[in-house]
């Protein structure tokens, strides 16, 4: 691709007022993944429900989520790549048509195979949902402000898994479990009207520009970026996953108020992130995996202490409130953001990798004899320690200190 040719598709103006970042439209997309988090975690609150009204176990609503994340693990890579090369707001707005469909039938349903074929077009949905969003954020910013869209535009996750999630489940304890999810469906369709309204449309990849997705992740760097990815995941998911029982094991007994505060604490993050990421994007990701890693060792060394326990899962809450969006910025810096859309792809397809992997992980290590819960932060700790290693090396081609002007 030229450099002319791409410059047309995605300059955007910076001197006077075209250089604020489009608030309005951000929001939307902010609200796009609020919209997809609910969507793919709404049932693991409201497991019990589900379970009476479907008749069928727990469990098996618990595979609701599963395949949700199943089919947006296998669609993201070859659906990004199929779709990549049409106009950009009419495929953002069929993926919000799509919520709000499955959304709407799994509010209706009450047969299982129906709930869990729905679910699954669900998925496929978020998988196309994710790859757009971080690269819609940055062609639609100054290039000097791109990392600060791209942070609005992900907090719509932490919104959504601090407020959103139990909100949902207080709305499913008063109006029942289908409203819940009625809720969201209306919410999928109203949004698709404010992304027509408030979202640019941008032109999809000519057939004569488009590279190979097997390029795009041998681009210098992305190696890097996916690599990190993949190990803060393991690393965090290993431990989040059974916070439960790590926290009981400290004879604390109160996991929703550790949760509550590793929430609380991740919108802090966020907030902290979108006021380095554009001009500190280096030393605000090591300072976030250094302190990720500072909370596992002090959680093994003495989480038994309410007192500890707290204040390292509101350190670790900031820390992993902030790193997703400065990996995924660096990840969009060094694609372009006309090739976002396919390296995005593959960080969701190794992000699911990595909850999935640290999941099991983490499982394994708790019903290990000799183990237990006890193990979980000196499982996670490696892991974190592998990803600021990489950061570390990889200064040059994935996470330099600084961007150049205008990239």
């Amino acid at each position: 691709m030229s450099t002319a040719s791409t410059s047309k598709r995605t300059a955007v103006p910076v001197s006077g007022t075209a250089a604020k970042l489009p608030l309005w439209g951000l929001l939307a997309l902010f609200t796009a993944a609020f919209t997809a988090v609910m969507t793919e975690l709404l049932p693991a609150g409201l497991l019990p429900g589900m379970s009476r009204s479907l008749q069928v176990s727990e469990g098996r609503v618990g595979f609701l989520v599963t395949g949700y994340a199943a089919a947006s693990f296998l669609a993201a890579i070859p659906l990004t790549a199929a779709l990549r090369g049409l106009r950009r707001r009419p495929v953002l707005i069929g993926a919000l048509v799509g919520f709000a469909l499955c959304n709407a039938v799994t509010a209706l349903s009450s047969v299982y195979a129906l709930t869990f074929a729905a679910r699954l077009l669900a998925g496929v949905m978020g998988g196309t949902l994710w790859a757009m969003l971080a690269g819609y954020a940055a062609r639609m910013a100054p290039a000097e402000r791109r990392g600060r869209a791209i942070a609005i535009v992900l907090a719509g996750i932490t919104v959504a898994l601090s407020l959103g999630i139990p909100a949902g489940t207080a709305l499913a304890a008063e109006l029942g479990w289908r409203a819940a999810f009625a809720t969201v469906a209306v919410l999928a369709l109203v949004l698709v009207g404010w992304v027509y309204r408030q979202v640019p449309d941008f032109p999809g990849e000519p057939a004569a520009d488009r590279v190979p997705v097997r390029r795009i992740a041998a681009v210098p760097g992305i190696p890097a970026v996916l690599a990190t990815t993949l190990l803060l995941l393991l690393g965090h998911q290993a431990l989040y996953t059974y916070l439960a029982p790590f926290t009981e094991r400290a004879g604390f007994g109160r996991t929703g108020v550790v949760l509550f505060v590793f929430g609380v604490a991740t919108v802090g993050g966020i907030w902290l992130v979108g006021v380095l990421i554009d001009r500190h994007p280096r030393p605000a990701l090591l300072g976030a995996l250094a302190l990720i890693a500072v909370a596992m060792a002090a959680l093994g060394l003495a989480g038994r202490h309410p007192v500890v326990l707290l204040a390292s899962v509101a350190a670790w809450g900031v820390a992993f409130g902030g790193a997703p969006t400065l990996i995924q910025t660096a990840l969009v810096h060094i694609s372009g953001p006309d090739r976002a859309d396919v390296a995005t792809a593959m960080q969701t397809t190794v992000y699911n990798a990595g909850i999935a992997a640290g999941s099991l992980a983490g499982g394994v290590v708790l019903e290990s004899a000799g183990a237990g819960a006890g193990a979980l932060p000196w499982t996670a700790l490696p892991l974190i320690a592998g990803a600021l290693a990489t950061v570390t090396l990889a200064r040059r081609r994935a996470f330099p200190a600084r961007r150049p002007a205008g990239q």
